[in-house]
């Protein structure tokens, strides 16, 4: 399976490096590199994650990772990782509208 990254998950990324990077800016980079190797994984595993809570009937997934939830939905042939948010926060209604792929 191939693993697809919305932009939205891109710049959701680019904004936890740049959050966790005011104190440490390794840690922030060690943070979005274990998230996007998380997400990777889903090539292999497209069914690791268990289904979001907030929507238990739908077919979104996350994927804990340190203090961060990453939301995807798996499909036949691939992946789509729509987003990348805290994890104590429900997942914003506007990240259910990112596009399928890009």
């Amino acid at each position: 399976m191939k693993v697809l990254w919305t932009d939205q998950a891109f710049e959701r990324l680019a904004e936890i490096e740049a959050y966790v990077a005011r104190d440490d800016p390794k840690a922030g980079e060690r943070l979005v590199d274990r998230i996007i190797a998380r997400g990777a994984a889903l090539a292999d595993h497209p069914h690791l994650g268990r289904r979001l809570p907030e929507l238990p009937s739908g077919d979104l997934r996350e994927v804990i990772v340190g203090n961060y939830r990453l939301a995807y939905r798996a499909r036949d042939d691939d992946v789509i990782v729509l987003t990348v948010f805290e994890g104590h926060r429900l997942l914003p209604a506007a990240d259910l509208d990112a596009p399928d792929s890009d």
